[in-house]
């Protein structure tokens, strides 16, 4: 088996700033050609405009709001228009909140399960259906088709009062993977995820630029004694994208230095 991805086509999400902008260069590097998708349209201007070219046709971008159902179908029909078909989907695209788990009012929870379950659900859906058609006017009848990534975090799997909504947004595009996964595994698309622990995002970089505490306490609680770089996750995507991974489905791989691993409670409580 191998790593490679060279030829194939992907739709990255989120791919204006952090791990997606990460994920998408890595692909266009090893050989991919690959649509980054985005709501931030000066970010994707000034990030892939320029390296966007006739020339150039490894690398488009698509600018738009994925939570809405026409974007998602016009995202897929630039994507086949710019380069015929699509072999790769990795949603990357993610948001965060501060919950108030006691106001009536927050309206966190429902924004984020729009954001981070529905919106790469919808254009897992629509991103299948055409791998589906492709296998077919391709006569292909064995052999994988296709492979999504979906970008999540480890916050499904902690207790944050404040991250509410976020944490329940992850564990619920946990459990879309593992669903997917099966459901579509007849179909020879193979579905996974990554559950991401601290990571330099735009986010984050914004937060800490202001709290040295936070960047200490985020250290303190990871094993390997850091914050990853958002390329430190593209090659984790690639061989989930890759038929390096071809006999895995519905697996969500844990990156966060060991984050996950320990116990807070220092002292041994018996």
């Amino acid at each position: 088996m191998t790593l490679s991805i060279a030829g194939r086509t992907a739709i990255v999400t989120g791919a204006a700033n952090g791990v997606g902008l990460a994920i998408a260069r890595h692909f266009v590097e090893q050989g991919a050609k690959v649509m980054f998708a985005d709501r931030d349209e000066a970010r994707l201007e000034e990030e892939v405009g320029a390296a966007q070219s006739e020339e150039n046709t490894n690398l488009r971008y698509f600018a738009g709001d994925l939570r809405e159902r026409l974007t998602v179908a016009n995202l897929l029909s630039a994507t086949i228009d710019a380069f015929d078909r699509v072999d790769i989907l990795v949603n990357a695209s993610r948001q965060i909140m501060v919950t108030d788990p006691l106001d009536p009012e927050d309206q966190s929870v429902a924004a984020l399960l729009e954001q981070n379950l529905m919106t790469p659900l919808r254009l897992t859906q629509a991103v299948a259906k055409r791998m589906i058609l492709q296998a077919e006017e391709d006569g292909r009848d064995e052999g994988i088709i296709g492979t999504i990534v979906n970008i999540g975090s480890i916050a499904g799997r902690r207790t944050q009062p404040s991250l509410l909504a976020y944490s329940v947004s992850a564990a619920a595009l946990d459990q879309a993977t593992r669903s997917l996964a099966v459901s579509l595994a007849p179909e020879r698309i193979r579905v996974n995820g990554v559950a991401v622990g601290s990571v330099m995002s735009t986010n984050l970089k914004t937060r800490l630029s202001d709290s040295d505490d936070l960047r200490q306490a985020i250290v303190d609680a990871t094993p390997l004694g850091r914050i990853a770089a958002p390329s430190e996750l593209a090659e984790t995507v690639q061989y989930l994208a890759s038929h390096a991974s071809g006999f895995m489905i519905g697996q969500v791989l844990t990156v966060d230095g060991g984050r996950t691993l320990i116990d807070p409670v220092v002292e041994p409580v018996h």
